[in-house]
């Protein structure tokens, strides 16, 4: 039988999914719209299409299976899984309205962390053994690695378009990268659908197991990964103007070349861990790829003090998430 507070969650669940897309919609837009290749409206419409497009490629759910395995079965109950996406909501919303692109995939990693610990603390076990320590290291370890990965590949291929194309017309040269830009920028968003979507998925997954509905090991209802990839999708459309001005200016002033390059290095990037199964922050590879094209400039040509802001709020996510999920747990045991 289906519990009021299971629907409570999924709601919530999905709520999260339409904030994780309007939040991180400048992820795949910023470039593009700073370039003036399509307006703001298109961008997100364009971003949008290519969000949902990837439920018809991404049907393996590894990174959804990665994010259930986050919290051991045992310390997961409805009321964890509640306590972790009101930390994640809250947090997001915070970042969102301070207009800082922090990791909408760390803060709900952070949250279910947070939440089923503490759950574990209260159940006189240890708190680190509610979790998978593996999976979440692996998490942890990306928080870097993403954003190298993705600045190193962005190196490359723009060197690579400036080698090729250093004999064009400028104003040819121009023409062909805005055109490319709407590919490289359907790329990521493809990408960006793929990866954020299935975390939402693989928390929906664990609460319908948690609240009974589901046999634990059992194939994943194909209305969860029709419903989260709309509601990504639908976020996107919403936009997220304040963290576009920071993508897509503060960190560096990028053209339609260097667009392509960020844009087509972060699509690889999550490209490749998602076939491993590992959920990486799109927030973070992206910002490491624009940072990659604009050191291919010259490295004053990236405003570092913008960048180590941003930083803070990637080192801070999953503490402060985990923390304010611990505290949301700890009110619901204690007072319900």
């Amino acid at each position: 039988m289906v519990t009021t507070l299971l629907v409570i969650v999924i709601i919530l669940a999905i709520a999260f999914d339409y904030i994780n897309g309007f939040h991180d919609a400048a992820n795949s837009i910023a470039t593009i719209v700073s370039t003036k290749v399509l307006s703001p409206f298109q961008a997100v419409l364009w971003a949008a299409a290519f969000n949902f497009a990837a439920y018809f490629y991404f049907t393996d759910h590894k990174v959804a299976n990665t994010i259930a395995k986050t919290v051991l079965e045992q310390y997961i109950t409805l009321e964890v899984i509640f306590a972790g996406l009101m930390a994640a909501i809250g947090w997001n919303l915070f970042t969102w309205y301070y207009g800082v692109p922090s990791s909408s995939s760390h803060t709900l990693i952070g949250g279910f962390a947070g939440a089923g610990m503490t759950h574990a603390f209260i159940l006189g076990d240890s708190a680190i053994g509610a979790i998978n320590l593996k999976a979440t290291l692996q998490i942890i370890s990306f928080i870097a690695l993403a954003p190298l990965i993705g600045m190193f590949i962005a190196v490359v291929i723009t060197l690579l378009i400036i080698n090729i194309s250093k004999r064009a017309k400028p104003s040819v040269a121009e023409w062909w990268f805005k055109k490319l830009q709407l590919v490289s920028s359907a790329a990521l968003s493809f990408a960006h659908g793929g990866n954020d979507a299935q975390k939402v998925m693989g928390i929906i997954f664990v609460a319908m197991v948690a609240g009974g509905y589901l046999e634990s090991g059992a194939a994943m209802p194909e209305w969860i990964p029709l419903t989260c990839y709309s509601a990504i999708a639908l976020g996107t459309m919403s936009g997220g103007w304040k963290i576009v001005k920071t993508m897509g200016t503060k960190i560096t002033k990028v053209n339609a070349l260097e667009g392509v390059g960020a844009e087509t290095a972060a699509a690889v990037t999550l490209g490749i861990t998602e076939h491993f199964g590992i959920p990486v922050s799109t927030t973070h590879t992206i910002t490491g790829s624009i940072i990659g094209v604009g050191v291919v400039k010259r490295v004053s040509a990236v405003r570092w003090g913008v960048t180590i802001s941003l930083l803070w709020a990637w080192v801070l996510t999953i503490p402060v998430s985990a923390i304010l999920a611990g505290a949301t747990y700890a009110v619901i045991h204690y007072l319900f």
